[in-house]
């Protein structure tokens, strides 16, 4: 997979943050558990206000991940048969902005049928679009799942000390051959999700990440988001 043109030329940091994308495919093979603590322990030297350090991982491998896919697939199900229940399954924070606005609505909507269109789902295909957003609950079949907490006393500032703890999460996974996928879409069954991982009453479900060594014969992972130039949303000032 090519990372970028100079990919060669890039020093290890720059090469990890540029080869880091979310994968939608990984491969059954485990990961060993002195590598995932490595990977939050690195993660946690991310900076946060006055050294907080917020953030609260639940690491959920074999029986206790199959069960906890199996759980939120089963509501997931019920709620397209059922869009009324989906009532009862909300998130704890607003992720996305109650009305889109341009440029943000062109980048979701180039995002979702970009990725889509490559797996060949059309805007009509409800099933195939349904099971491919139900390969979120399973981990996109990576072996190991994450669940991330903080605490309800906490303020609005310890979401983005988390964005940077998740990043170095994500960052450090490539150091090691790993690759992981962010998702928020699993907050809105924190009701379900909490009470497994044995979350306290005052947490809130931050978001789940999929973690493994990615399937890099997968179309999907073929899938490469761009990004915009920096002259597009950086402001100079002299």
């Amino acid at each position: 997979m090519t990372i970028a043109p100079n990919a060669a030329e890039l020093n290890p940091v720059e090469l990890a943050i540029e080869s880091r994308q979310s994968m939608r495919e990984f491969l059954p093979t485990p990961v060993p558990k002195a590598t995932i603590v490595r990977l939050l322990e690195l993660a946690s030297r991310a900076p946060s206000g006055t050294n907080t350090q917020p953030w609260k991982a639940y690491v959920l491998q074999g029986a206790s991940r199959d069960a906890l896919v199996e759980k939120v697939c089963q509501v997931h199900d019920a709620i397209r048969a059922d869009p009324q229940l989906a009532a009862d399954y909300r998130e704890a924070y607003d992720y996305y902005p109650e009305k889109w606005v341009s440029p943000y609505i062109d980048r979701r909507r180039e995002n979702g049928w970009s990725l889509y269109g490559l797996l060949g789902i059309g805007k009509a295909d409800k099933d195939k679009m349904h099971a491919q957003h139900q390969r979120n609950f399973r981990f996109f079949d990576a072996p190991v799942g994450l669940m991330f907490t903080v605490d309800t006393v906490m303020g609005r500032g310890s979401l983005v000390d988390y964005g940077m703890f998740l990043q170095n999460l994500m960052v450090a996974a490539r150091a090691h051959g790993l690759h992981t996928c962010p998702q928020a879409a699993w907050n809105g069954f924190a009701k379900v999700i909490l009470p497994h991982i044995g979350a306290e009453p005052d947490e809130m479900l931050v978001c789940g990440m999929s973690l493994g060594y990615a399937d890099e014969s997968a179309l999907v992972n073929t899938f490469r988001t761009p990004r915009v130039p920096a002259s597009d949303f950086a402001t100079w000032l002299d």
